[in-house]
């Protein structure tokens, strides 16, 4: 089989996620407030629900990830905010209809997690990934310990 060309794709957070996690939180907050719980425990419930969406959104949006890239030779690459280069291992990955979502592990920084979406990527990228993916191996995409 021939090599797969190199695949390379700037980065930004997805804004769907982000209209994601506040939709679902206001359906949690409109939950604890319709259920029959003291008032000051419904206030103690929502505002756990605020803290974490705020600490969902934060980790979401401060990604310090600007592009990627997974070359012939099945190395991944993350280039960063702050114009360096590093070396990643795929962790693992999931195809969700038009999503993508990957696992990333670097040494510094550790676990990036990138959600590509209709919003934040192109569809032939997209595509491309979900082709070559597909070619991976179950036990390939985990370090071997």
């Amino acid at each position: 089989m021939t090599s797969a060309p190199a695949i390379g794709f700037e980065y930004r957070p997805s804004r769907l996620l982000r209209r994601a996690l506040l939709a679902v939180a206001a359906l949690a907050v409109l939950a604890v407030w319709l259920c029959a719980l003291a008032p000051w425990m419904k206030w103690f419930l929502i505002a756990g629900v605020l803290l974490a969406t705020r600490q969902s959104l934060r980790k979401v949006e401060d990604s310090p990830v600007a592009a990627a890239g997974w070359s012939a030779a099945n190395d991944w690459t993350l280039h960063l905010v702050d114009r360096e280069d590093v070396p990643a291992l795929l962790l693992s990955f999931r195809m969700l209809g038009g999503f993508v979502l990957l696992r990333l592990q670097t040494a510094r920084q550790g676990t990036q997690v990138l959600l590509l979406a209709p919003d934040n990527s192109d569809a032939d990228i997209r595509r491309r990934l979900r082709m070559r993916l597909a070619t991976v191996q179950p036990g390939e995409a985990v370090p071997r310990l």
